[in-house]
This record gives C-alpha cells, sequence and structure tokens, in this order.
C-alpha cells in the first residue's frame, strides 16, 4: 500500500523560505545606500533613507545654530521627536553625523576627478569641469554644510573625513593646469572654482536671487580659466 506524504507545514511564526530570501534582499539594498549599485529599493528602506536624511537635517541646523560642540546626540532626538535609541539604529556619535555629510561631498568631489582625469588637459575640459561643479553647488544641501563648516572650523579643523574632503577639493584644483604652466597661469585656473563659492558668500541685495548670483559667479570663474 502506497503512503500519502504529508506536504510540509508553514507554522504561523515562521517566515516562509521565499518570504525570507526578500527580507533579505531588502536588508542588503538598504545597506547599499549611498553607493553607486543599481538597486530596487523597497518602501522599508526608502523610509529609513528618508529617517536617516531628516536627522542630517536637523543635526546639520542644530550644529550650525548651537555649535558642534554644544549640541547633544539627545537634543537632536527630541527635536526629530524619537527616542536617543532609534537615534543610535542610524547613527551612534555626532562624527558619524558629519561622517555622512562629507562622504557625500566627498563623493560628488572624487566622481569629477575620475572623470577629468579620463580627459585632455584641453580648454574644453576646464570649462566642462567648471560647470559640472557649479551644478553641484545649485544643490541647497551643499550651502547648509557649508555653514555648517564655516561656524565649525575649530571642532572640524582634524576630523578625519573633513581632512579628506579639503586634499578631494586639492586633486580637482590641481587637474586643472599642467605642472609646466606658468604660475600665475596656474592660480587663476584654480581660483575659477573658488570664485564659484565666493559668490554664494558676498551680501547681496534683496533683490537678486540665488540663479543670479551663481549666473554671476560663474561668469567670473570662466573668465579665469583663460585670460
Amino acid at each position: 500500500m502506497t503512503s500519502l506524504r504529508r506536504p510540509p507545514t508553514v507554522s504561523a511564526t515562521s517566515t516562509p523560505p521565499a518570504q525570507k530570501s526578500s527580507l533579505l534582499a531588502d536588508r542588503q539594498a538598504c545597506n547599499k545606500v549611498g553607493t553607486y549599485l543599481p538597486v530596487v529599493k523597497s518602501k522599508r528602506c526608502t523610509l529609513r533613507e528618508d529617517t536617516r536624511t531628516r536627522i542630517q537635517e536637523i543635526a546639520l541646523r542644530l550644529f550650525t545654530e548651537q555649535g558642534y560642540e554644544a549640541t547633544s546626540l539627545r537634543e537632536i532626538a527630541e527635536e526629530l521627536g524619537v527616542t536617543k535609541a532609534a537615534l543610535y539604529y542610524h547613527f551612534k556619535t555626532k562624527d558619524d553625523i558629519v561622517a555622512s555629510l562629507a562622504d557625500l561631498r566627498v563623493a560628488e568631489i572624487e566622481e569629477l576627478l575620475e572623470w577629468v582625469r579620463a580627459q585632455p588637459k584641453s580648454p574644453e575640459t576646464r570649462r566642462a569641469v567648471v560647470l559640472r561643479y557649479a551644478e553641484a553647488l545649485r544643490r541647497p544641501r551643499y550651502m547648509e554644510v557649508a555653514r555648517f563648516m564655516e561656524r565649525n572650523q575649530t571642532a572640524l579643523r582634524d576630523h578625519p573625513k573633513i581632512v579628506r574632503m579639503r586634499e578631494a577639493m586639492l586633486e580637482l584644483v590641481n587637474e586643472m593646469s599642467a605642472p609646466e604652466d606658468p604660475l600665475a597661469l596656474r592660480i587663476g585656473r584654480s581660483m575659477a572654482l573658488f570664485a564659484l563659492h565666493a559668490g554664494k558668500w558676498m551680501p547681496h541685495e534683496e533683490s537678486v536671487s540665488e540663479d543670479e548670483v551663481m549666473e554671476a559667479s560663474l561668469e567670473v570663474a570662466l573668465r579665469l580659466l583663460e585670460p
């Protein structure tokens, strides 16, 4: 007599293998946030990123208004409306928050560096670098990070991520000229990038828009490239 096998059962409290695989994929995708890997993000992952971004925004504001050293994780958690333990899930220390902000900026500069190093040192390449850099500076987060760094220079001076940001910027400046170019020319080309920053910090009339300031700064930067 042939025996009948009962199909395997799945208890109410256990997770089916297929679902476990899906959850693991979601977790791995979330852990790759900030990389250039093309992943499809789940709703859970998106919520996690939204919370992380909100923490960065609040921390930036408090660090700028009160000072980096005078702001605690508890204050950031209270402003966000979560427990300190919930904040720890994303960032264990204030340094971790600073590192996450610096990493984004360094990644942008290094991406531009990788591109320019594959190009000939020509007027067209230098112009493209300035235009690409100017486009990055148009992002709202840039000014927030810049103000935070400017108002906390002493506290952040030796932070390894901030040091790396400065190094990456100097590397980009060096790519604007060849070593044998005249010194005055090399200085002028390096100033082209800094002219884009200078326009952001100069006092302006209320009737002047941010776009107008950037366009004027870009005009000055392009003049400095090839006098």
